[in-house]
């Protein structure tokens, strides 16, 4: 074990000294690339579960790396902003919801969560289906009209309506609970679409029944809630579900077939049977840090102006029981901190320093709703701005990439230099291939959009052999004990995808202009509606 991280930090820093030889555009090594992944993906860190041990030595992993090439800490003089956590875990008494009678018990039908806010609860409510439970009619989304929700949970389809741009309506997915709660509803019922249970199956669902959930702590010392007049959650299997629909206007079949076309959007109706909802909560307080550095800019106009490049540090850590019980998360993701610390050595070792300062980030709890983030643009550590955010969260690197997939760049200025750094490498610009994964807003970077800050997000695309490796490591090995270093990986590939983003994040840095959103971009309207806008080409 000893001589293995021996070799990674040799590995480490003859890459940085190589790279310090070289001229403007630094070279990236597929051997440095992977002593990052190996150490970071080792048995040694137990899976880097945010507040467990195994992340701590991500974290410091990460911090002396930072140290190594000259980079500032950036959390008043530290190199990590401790963020403050509340994990919540269902309790020893009943989780189940009782529909018309007929009770279901967490992980069986039904997945319930555990409360942030109430120890014990007992509650029982009116049920109203409000479609996809979308509320946003100027956009065409108008699921609560006619609807009086105020008081009762509403049950809700999973995702949005095919044809829907795919980041726009990732983005109205994830504001489901908030626009049910300006309605005036209590509770919130999921019921998974086809195309959602094709994608992940409802026996890969009940694997997280139980599991605990975080929420980190406000400066007021209550967890934070987007939407806090929600009482309850649940997820329903297909049997819990027709449950439901019992003698209801409009059978669950029905409704899904309407959902299943092109552009269905089925319209809400009050259910007939009533629900009662019990479940117990416990909790307890628990921290783990952001590790964050700042390369200063080379231009005193712009020092106010920081670029952000991140990437999530955390996985999932051990699993209760099995002969191998470590998640280790080499493609998720010790391969995207390997590209921002391959990247940060390019940047530092450049002999221009760019002109806009960057700030390098690993942030902790992605996997547990892309927390550290949320803390992070919620409670900044720089004195100036973030103009721009560069996420890099788990390219899939199996094979040598050809093109890939920019979320977010169509949004604002930074599509052309996405374009431009593509173009430069010789790789195509990709639709999303699997709109209904919702990957706009399942990583950090969205955490930024939310507060105006235009931001891209890369994925390896689905050419060249791509498609089938990429879905056979999320069918097979995405949030499993097989997602290792003994797979299959194109070291090169992560070499080439660490260049590509130091060439977006550099242009970036080095322009006239910060990025700015486009004119009547949904995004830059809805989160940034003061700033300055661009003309979309």
């Amino acid at each position: 074990m000893r001589l293995k991280v021996l070799a990674a930090v040799s590995a480490l820093f003859l890459s940085a000294a190589a790279i310090a030889q070289q001229g403007t555009e630094p070279p990236f090594t597929a051997d440095a690339f992977r002593a990052h992944v190996a150490f970071l993906s080792d048995d040694l860190l137990e899976g880097r579960n945010a507040g467990e041990r195994g992340y701590d030595l991500a974290a410091r992993y990460v911090a002396t790396r930072f140290a190594a090439l000259g980079l500032s800490p950036a959390a008043d003089g530290s190199w990590y902003q401790k963020v403050p956590f509340q994990e919540s875990r269902l309790g020893d008494g009943p989780a189940e919801l009782t529909i018309g009678g007929q009770a279901f018990v967490n992980g069986g039908d039904v997945l319930i969560e555990p409360s942030a806010d109430e120890a014990t609860q007992d509650l029982r409510g009116e049920v109203v289906f409000v479609g996809f439970g979308l509320n946003e009619p100027a956009r065409g989304f108008d699921d609560y009209a006619g609807l009086d929700v105020k008081g009762k949970i509403v049950a809700m389809l999973s995702g949005f309506p095919k044809g829907t741009p795919s980041e726009l309506g990732a983005h109205l997915a994830s504001e489901k609970a908030r626009m049910a709660e300006e309605r005036g509803a209590i509770g919130v019922i999921s019921i998974p679409t086809r195309a959602s249970l094709k994608a992940v199956s409802w026996e890969k669902r009940k694997d997280y029944a139980g599991q605990p959930s975080l929420t980190w702590i406000g400066k007021d010392g209550k967890p934070y809630d987007e939407a806090p007049g929600i009482r309850l959650g649940a997820s329903l299997n297909t049997p819990a579900a027709e449950a439901l629909f019992s003698g209801a206007k409009t059978s669950l079949s029905a409704v899904l077939d309407q959902a299943d076309k092109e552009g269905g959007k089925p319209k809400g109706f009050a259910l007939n049977q009533p629900v009662t909802f019990q479940r117990t909560s416990t909790k307890r307080m628990l921290e783990s840090p952001n590790v964050v550095a700042v390369l200063p800019g080379s231009d005193p106009a712009l020092a106010d102006e920081y670029v952000l490049l991140m990437a999530h540090l955390d996985h999932d850590g051990p699993k209760a029981e099995g002969e191998d019980r470590i998640m280790n998360g080499a493609m998720d993701n010790a391969s995207g901190i390997a590209t921002m610390l391959e990247v940060a050595g390019a940047m530092a070792t450049s002999p221009e320093r760019p002109k806009r300062p960057i700030l390098f980030a690993a942030v902790t709890a992605e996997e547990d709703g892309l927390l550290g983030s949320q803390y992070l643009a919620k409670n900044p550590v720089v004195d100036g701005k973030v103009v721009g955010v560069v996420n890099l969260d788990m390219p899939v690197l199996l094979y040598d990439f050809t093109d890939v997939v920019a979320f977010g760049a169509e949004h604002s200025t930074l599509g052309p230099i996405v374009e431009r750094a593509a173009g430069r490498m010789d790789v195509a610009l990709a639709e999303d291939p699997m709109p209904e994964q919702g990957l706009f807003t399942r990583s950090d970077h969205y955490r930024f959009v939310q507060e105006g800050v235009p931001s891209v997000f890369l994925m390896t695309g689905f050419s060249n052999g791509g498609k089938e490796k990429f879905t056979h490591f999320l069918s097979t090995n995405y949030h499993t004990v097989n997602d290792e270093i003994a797979l299959p990986f194109d070291w090169q590939a992560g070499a080439k995808f660490a260049r590509i983003n130091y060439l977006i994040a550099r242009e970036i840095a080095d322009a006239d202009q910060a990025p700015r959103w486009y004119a009547d971009d949904f995004f830059g309207d809805t989160f940034a509606p003061q700033a300055s806008k661009a003309t979309a080409p």
